[in-house]
């Protein structure tokens, strides 16, 4: 555990919820919990959620994944909340809503398909016809965003949003992908402006009842380190990229790295 870890909790109130990004993150090399950094069998990931839950931290996973498989997931790892969609969805005590943002609330039950009903995928279509698809078969099931691959700037389809009439939606950078032989490509998500992790796990925390300091993230993306700007720290593991005020680097990889993060919060907790 580094210094600055340590350093960094002990300035903190005890901390009471525990948001983990999923994949580079808490999970291995193909979304394993039970693998390492470089794909050794590993029960380091898991023996930590078991030490964090142990404590009484409340842990909430943070993922893009879509609803159905998050739950499915969450269920497996013994939690009961999660957030999906890169912030679009959201499980509570059993219940589920929906981060509509600036999406328009009258053309369509959720935000996933008020995209559609507005054009704002069409557009976007047209614009790139060779450059950008949805991902298959991960955008199935999809209720809050559209998850697309391909390699566009982000600003240029911004702009083509705003042109159709859909400025009210953006296209999120969500790192490397693959799937599109011969080419190098992207995940995007398509979602509805004033939504995102860091939004979304700001009014989790509120909903919660309790002050941005009782929590802390970890991820390994900048839209993580985001969360950094809501919680009273922000983690980023090993292997992943981010920065900014609130924001800690971690020593170890994916599930290590978590690992090391809660073993420092359980010890703070325990003076």
């Amino acid at each position: 555990m580094s210094a600055d870890l340590a350093a960094r909790l002990a300035a903190l109130p005890p901390t009471r919820v525990l948001y983990t990004d999923l994949d580079g993150t808490l999970l291995g090399p193909g979304g394993s919990l039970l693998h390492g950094p470089h794909g050794q069998p590993s029960a380091v990931a898991a023996s930590a959620v078991v030490d964090a839950l142990t404590a009484g931290l409340t842990v909430v996973p943070v993922s893009g994944r879509q609803r159905q498989q998050l739950q499915h997931d969450t269920r497996l790892l013994g939690l009961t909340d999660c957030i999906g969609e890169a912030g679009a969805v959201i499980q509570r005590d059993g219940k589920v809503a929906y981060a509509w943002g600036e999406a328009p609330r009258d053309l369509a039950e959720t935000p996933h398909d008020a995209l559609l009903a507005s054009g704002a995928w069409g557009a976007l279509q047209r614009a790139f016809p060779d450059d950008l698809a949805l991902y298959e078969p991960w955008h199935r099931g999809r209720e809050g965003s559209l998850l697309l691959r391909g390699r566009v700037d982000p600003a240029a389809a911004d702009a083509v949003l705003a042109q159709a009439g859909c400025g009210w939606a953006q296209l999120i950078d969500n790192g490397e992908a693959d799937g599109w032989p011969g080419r190098s490509v992207r995940a995007y998500h398509l979602l509805p402006r004033g939504v995102g992790k860091a939004e979304t796990v700001a009014a989790d925390v509120r909903a919660r009842g309790l002050r941005p300091q009782e929590a802390v993230a970890v991820g390994d993306s900048p839209t993580d380190a985001r969360l950094g700007e809501v919680v009273g720290l922000c983690a980023i593991v090993a292997n992943g990229r981010g920065a900014g005020e609130g924001v800690v680097r971690l020593t170890q990889e994916m599930g290590a790295g978590v690992a090391e993060l809660i073993s420092a919060i359980v010890r703070d907790r325990d003076g």
